[in-house]
């Protein structure tokens, strides 16, 4: 199905309409302050506004000189309706009430009878009512907000609820074409409420209600004030620098160098374990480093990457559990050492060679967008799918 997550009416912001959509908007507001930062902005207004006027004006500023001044007071200080504010204001405290919707839904006790006697499926049908319309709040605060940390995984959140929309429509919610849901009750209370569970299972990082609690956390975490503009930039490098570092671990772990076989002091040829080891840990340890550090990122590049990287672990995380290294409900990896140590490491190498080689791309790609698109939020297509730039064969829905 085909969801336009972008047909809003509401000009100025991400989620703006109009002759290029919200994207158009976004690279209007960043060339200008780029335009504004390195003094082109102002030359072009004076020249345009300096045609025709007399400029032999004298201990006075000229009407040309007073105009390209208000101008760039406005770019530089942009007001903000009265609308906008209380957009801003909803979609705050509306993410704050998301959150503890979705939280109920992967609750287990939510799918547990009461000794009061109210039943699980009532708690359940309450529990989805809830979710669809705190999550409605949150789209329809967004499409007028002008909070781009924000709107930028609202965006993310629309684009995986489409992906879901077959697996929602068999609990009875649809999702309609400008990105919000339709509860058809009747349908939910008809449903089994283990397909609710499933849909919402937390044991599963990849699962719907996963990817969502992770879109509100971050979104949550997100500051839309220059004020964190310093601790942002600290955060970035962090996330950048442990990425990186990830990625060399993956291709360390992915390499026939590592594996190499040394003699021991019998001249027996036998795996150098300690140092295969050393470098498994440094990729669990680089894994969580950067995992944390980018979790207040807005850049939607980062977010895509960092899903990749998720799924590809989930996919992979039995054959990990067996070399000692697990991912727990919250996406943290651990690594056991004797675990490690005692498996084949003929068979870590083979598991390294696909999972670690796969890594190695969406780590690169974390780093890149983390160093050199730190502020941006673009990459969302007007079906709301993503889109790697510059990386075709990454083009997908989050």
């Amino acid at each position: 199905m085909s969801v336009n997550f972008w047909n809003f009416n509401s000009g100025g912001t991400l989620f703006g309409s109009g002759s290029g959509g919200g994207l158009s908007n976004l690279y209007s507001i960043l060339s200008d302050r780029s335009s504004i930062k390195n003094g082109s902005y102002k030359r072009l207004l004076k020249s345009y506004y300096s045609t025709g006027q007399n400029s032999s004006t004298t201990g006075k500023k000229s009407s040309s000189s007073n105009i390209v001044d208000k101008i760039l007071e406005e770019k530089r200080n942009p007001k903000v309706s009265k609308d906008v504010q209380e957009a801003n204001a909803n979609l705050t405290s509306g993410l704050s009430t998301l959150k503890s919707s979705v939280s109920i839904l992967r609750n287990d006790k939510t799918y547990t009878d009461t000794t009061n006697g109210q039943s699980a499926a009532d708690k359940v049908v309450s529990a989805v009512k809830d979710y669809v319309s705190d999550y409605n709040n949150v789209v329809k605060a967004a499409k007028g907000s002008t909070l781009a940390n924000k709107t930028a995984y609202v965006a993310n959140m629309m684009s995986s609820t489409a992906a879901n929309a077959d697996k929602l429509a068999e609990i009875g919610v649809k999702v309609n074409s400008n990105g919000t849901l339709e509860l058809n009750e009747a349908k939910l209370k008809a449903a089994d409420i283990s397909k609710v569970q499933e849909l919402f299972s937390p044991k599963d990082i990849t699962s719907y209600g996963s990817t969502i609690a992770s879109r509100l956390q971050f979104a949550s975490a997100s500051s839309s004030t220059s004020a964190t503009t310093s601790s942002k930039t600290e955060t970035g490098t962090t996330a950048a620098s442990s990425a990186a570092s990830l990625k060399t671990d993956s291709s360390a772990l992915a390499s026939d160098k590592l594996y190499e076989k040394i003699k021991d002091k019998d001249g027996n040829e036998k795996y150098d374990v300690d140092k295969i080891f050393s470098t498994a840990k440094s990729f669990v340890n680089n894994y969580n480093n950067m995992f944390n550090a980018a979790k207040s990122s807005s850049n939607s590049g980062v977010l895509a990457n960092l899903s990749y990287i998720r799924e590809k672990t989930a996919r992979n995380a039995d054959a990990l559990k067996q070399f000692g290294i697990s991912v727990d409900a919250k996406g943290v990896m651990k690594i056991d050492e004797d675990t490690f140590k005692k498996s084949d490491m003929s068979e870590v190498q083979k598991l390294f060679k696909d999972y670690g080689s796969s890594i190695v791309t969406n780590a690169s790609l974390v780093d890149y967008y983390m160093t050199t698109k730190a502020n941006a939020a673009s990459g969302y297509t007007a079906d709301g799918a993503y889109n790697v730039q510059g990386n075709s064969q990454y083009a997908d829905t989050v």
